[in-house]
């Protein structure tokens, strides 16, 4: 019999059997390090999913429950990005409206930036599909950017960026404006701008970090022109800060900040030059707004909105029923000054903090109004002219958009001074810091946006009828004409068919005939007549100067066919066009005036 040689009692031995590799093994470590960021980006695609939560069982048949008008002018501009990409045509102007002077886009809130890299998808989806993307996608951009700028430039804690980014994405501010205004939900450039004004004066990268500046602000300047300057306007007041408290380095800086600044300007100047000049020059401008001096009401500082789990709709009737710009709660409201006091020796607090106060007073208007009320008592905003430069046409209940965005440094410096496992914080701040941060935020998350039936669009609309119609390029007027009063479906109608053919009037900002801003164009006396008898039911005594002044109107427009759907005063309505216009026809769903013969 023959040995056995430890060689072979080695192999006959049992194997130990190696554990399987654990679920944090098998994940790469790039996806490891990816992971926070991909679960910060889904959780802010839940929150959007949720404020648009009444749009979903009928997105394509649903509008704004607040702000329809506003609602449909954003889906008409997404028609209009895909008409200018669809015929290759100037995007500064729109002969689609407003026929036969047009509407000059510069001088509107035209988004330009969105609405034509949208255009393929609009063409594709349609304008009421990709406006709710827009609606639910700009808010979550605007968080995971400010995510991302704080998470690599101010704090270390993942969490704490991630809470911070939240805020700054979905502050009772910006979801306000979900319900109709998408541009003031358009932010996510303005973390990157903020991050590069502070980054001018690093040595070494003037040229660079001037570059970056530049085109990120001409940029910016197609999707909110009014957001950049407040931002820009804030980024002054922290740079002003932050050499007050360290002068010497300021000093120091001064050279390469300069240079930075100036290749920025350069470049945003040589990219604007013609847009600008369009928008304050060209066809169709104007002076002044027709809105102006809205400022912040004090009681809004500290009442929760109405589009969050503590609010109240009825407190909007009294002092949010324009827009709700802060309305941080009293949670967080009493919250803001504690965290100030406890992070005051962080050079970055003391400057959000003094930012955020700076631009929360000048943001209550030239006079303070209280519970709804506006007071005879003067406010610092009061010594900015009124036709003051740029500045003068701010609404400056919007400039406290800066306290928002210097209250989220604060949330992310606090919750990262609690995260750090260096023992800079103690336990006491370390745990009540969470708790109150909780009890701040909580009660402010967004609640789904109201929301209402739209009326339907013709089958005679969007099955093209239209078309043998305005194929001479006649314009189709929808009654009531559309304008800021009545007749707001006509815009729906132009957006839903990307703009293939041309309305009268209209809703959007104009000169008035001393060329001052305002709503819409002067009513014609067509306008002002069917506008009556859409509001009454009452059928007027047509008289031949009604009949002329609407041939005269019906020649000025360039009308092809006058179209009446079923509507409110339909049968109003419909008996005025047949005294004006002779007997209509009936085509597929809607009413119809051939006038082709009356305006040639």
């Amino acid at each position: 019999m023959s040995a056995v040689t430890p060689t072979q009692l080695e192999s006959d031995a049992p194997r130990a059997v190696e554990p399987e590799p654990s679920l944090r093994d098998r994940v790469s470590p790039r996806l490891r390090r990816r992971l926070p960021d991909l679960i910060a980006a889904a959780a802010y695609l839940m929150i959007a999913a949720i404020v648009l939560g009444h749009y979903w069982p009928d997105v394509r048949h649903r509008i704004s429950g607040h702000l329809p008008d506003d609602h449909l002018w954003f889906e008409w501009l997404l028609g209009h990005g895909a008409y200018t990409v669809r015929h290759l045509s100037n995007p500064l102007v729109s002969m689609r409206q407003n026929v036969p002077v047009g509407v000059n886009m510069m001088a509107n809130t035209s988004v330009l930036g969105l609405t034509i890299p949208l255009a393929p998808l609009t063409m594709l989806l349609g304008p009421q599909i990709v406006y709710l993307l827009w609606l639910g996608g700009a808010p979550a951009a605007t968080a995971f950017s400010s995510y991302w700028v704080l998470s690599r430039h101010l704090v270390k804690s993942r969490p704490a960026a991630a809470v911070a980014g939240a805020f700054v994405g979905f502050a009772p501010g910006i979801v306000h404006h979900a319900n109709g205004q998408a541009n003031f939900l358009t932010n996510f450039l303005l973390p990157f701008i903020v991050l590069r004004a502070m980054k001018l004066a690093e040595d070494g990268r003037w040229l660079r970090n001037g570059i970056y500046l530049g085109l990120l602000v001409t940029y910016q300047a197609f999707l909110n022109e009014e957001q950049l300057l407040v931002t820009a306007l804030g980024c002054v007041v922290a740079l002003l800060a932050y050499a007050a408290m360290r002068q010497e380095e300021a000093k120091a800086m001064l050279k390469p900040f300069f240079a930075a600044a100036g290749v920025a300007a350069l470049i945003a100047v040589t990219l604007l030059a013609y847009p600008l000049w369009y928008q304050f020059k060209g066809p169709q401008t104007f002076q002044g707004l027709p809105f102006s001096g809205w400022g912040e009401d004090v009681r809004a500082f500290f009442t929760y909105p109405r589009d969050s789990l503590a609010g109240d709709a009825s407190t909007e009737r009294t002092i949010g029923i324009t827009e709700q710009n802060s309305w941080y709660g009293i949670t967080l409201f009493a919250l803001v000054p504690i965290l100030v006091i406890v992070l005051w020796r962080s050079l970055h607090a003391r400057i959000a903090a003094i930012t955020g106060a700076v631009f929360a007073v000048c943001s209550l208007g030239a006079n303070i109004r209280w519970n709804g009320h506006l007071t005879s008592h003067k406010a610092p905003w009061s010594l900015i002219p009124a036709d003051a430069p740029l500045v003068g046409l701010l609404l400056p209940t919007r400039l406290v958009y800066v306290s928002t965005l210097a209250i989220g440094v604060l949330l992310a410096l606090a919750w990262d001074k609690v995260a750090r496992p260096d023992g800079s914080a103690r336990d006491w701040f370390r745990f009540d810091a969470r708790i109150a941060i909780a009890i701040a935020l909580i009660p402010l998350i967004p609640t789904p946006v109201p929301v209402q039936s739209a009326d339907p669009i013709p089958h005679f609309i969007t099955s093209e009828k239209w078309r043998p119609y305005t194929s001479a390029g006649g314009t189709l007027v929808p009654v009531p004409v559309p304008n800021n009063r009545q007749g707001i479906a006509g815009l729906q109608w132009s957006g839903a068919t990307l703009h293939e053919f041309a309305i009268p009037a209209g809703y959007f900002l104009g000169p008035d005939e001393n060329g001052k801003g305002r709503l819409g164009v002067p009513a014609r006396p067509t306008t002002t007549l069917l506008d009556t008898v859409a509001a009454t039911g009452q059928v007027p005594q047509i008289t031949d100067k009604n009949k002329a002044d609407a041939l005269r109107d019906l020649r000025y427009w360039h009308a092809a066919i006058l179209v009446l759907p079923k509507t409110p005063n339909h049968d109003a309505l419909f008996d005025t066009l047949e005294a004006l216009f002779g007997p209509g026809q009936r085509v597929d769903d809607v009413w119809l005036w051939d006038v082709r013969a009356l305006t040639k």
